[in-house]
């Protein structure tokens, strides 16, 4: 049996080849830089790959930077924000697509009609908020805000409307309660969903930079991405250091995606429940 190519088919996956490649040598040269001598990356041509591979730009990063501090305090805010925000935004997305009560119709419509107002236009009125509050210069005062979000309110609602009713009705009448019912049976199957905003609230908050810049003045309280945006004003020259702090930086996210990834796309496409 003769195998036969298609042209198009090669044309296709050429171009999708040649696309990634475009897509991944910026990642790819970082990486390879942040094992480079130190000025070897300035030199003419720059070098793709590192002459006597070190670990010294990571070392120096953790002993001299307080690089390992950092960490620490973006995994804490990242963490915060992701338990908070899948805690309310599953119980809200839930309660507007099964649960009766008055308004519940309006409500939803004025939690979209907030999504068309840029985040930015918020940044005032939330800081003066959390000044009133006494959350300002501290961890908490990046984790309320996250707390619950209208994208991922409206994200389970839409999964949940899926689910049916006749088994919440069925759960009802054999007299388990709201809390047991959302807590034994509706937990579990919005499990895809449940992933997928967990995701989207750690990745949102680990890469967040506008908003910790903002409330955060204490530099031993800075995520990482202020951290490294710091960094870089006092080794502007130190281009393999800035890329070894951008690879610690970007790998726990890049991490946790590969390792969820089956359960993210499964929360955005499955639409209904077997």
């Amino acid at each position: 049996m003769s195998l036969r190519w298609n042209p198009l088919a090669l044309s296709i996956n050429g171009a999708l080849l040649i696309a990634a490649a475009f897509a991944l040598f910026p990642l790819l040269w970082m990486v390879s830089v942040s094992f480079m001598q130190p000025g070897e990356a300035s030199s003419y041509p720059p070098p793709i790959l590192p002459s006597d591979p070190t670990l010294a730009n990571y070392r120096q990063l953790f002993a001299q930077t307080g690089m390992g501090g950092y960490v620490l305090s973006s995994l804490t805010v990242a963490a915060g924000v992701t338990l908070t925000s899948v805690l309310f935004n599953v119980m809200a997305g839930y309660a507007f697509a099964k649960l009766k009560f008055a308004g519940r119709e309006a409500l939803f419509k004025s939690l979209l009609a907030a999504l068309v107002i840029p985040g930015q236009v918020a940044m005032l009125p939330l800081f003066l908020l959390l000044k009133q509050m006494h959350l300002v210069n501290t961890w908490a005062g990046i984790i309320v805000p996250g707390m619950a979000g209208v994208f991922g309110i409206f994200l389970v609602r839409q999964y949940a409307q899926s689910l049916p009713d006749e088994l919440l009705e069925a759960a009802r009448m054999d007299g388990a309660g709201e809390w047991r019912i959302f807590s034994a049976i509706v937990l579990p199957l919005l499990r895809p969903i449940v992933v997928t905003l967990a995701m989207f609230a750690f990745l949102g908050s680990w890469n967040d930079f506008m908003w910790p810049l903002i409330v955060l003045s204490d530099s031993s309280l800075f995520t990482l991405p202020v951290a490294l945006a710091s960094l870089s004003r006092e080794h502007v020259q130190d281009s393999e250091l800035m890329m070894a702090g951008s690879v610690i930086t970007i790998l726990p996210a890049l991490l946790l995606f590969l390792a969820l990834q089956r359960h993210y796309l499964q929360g955005l496409t499955m639409g209904s429940v077997k």
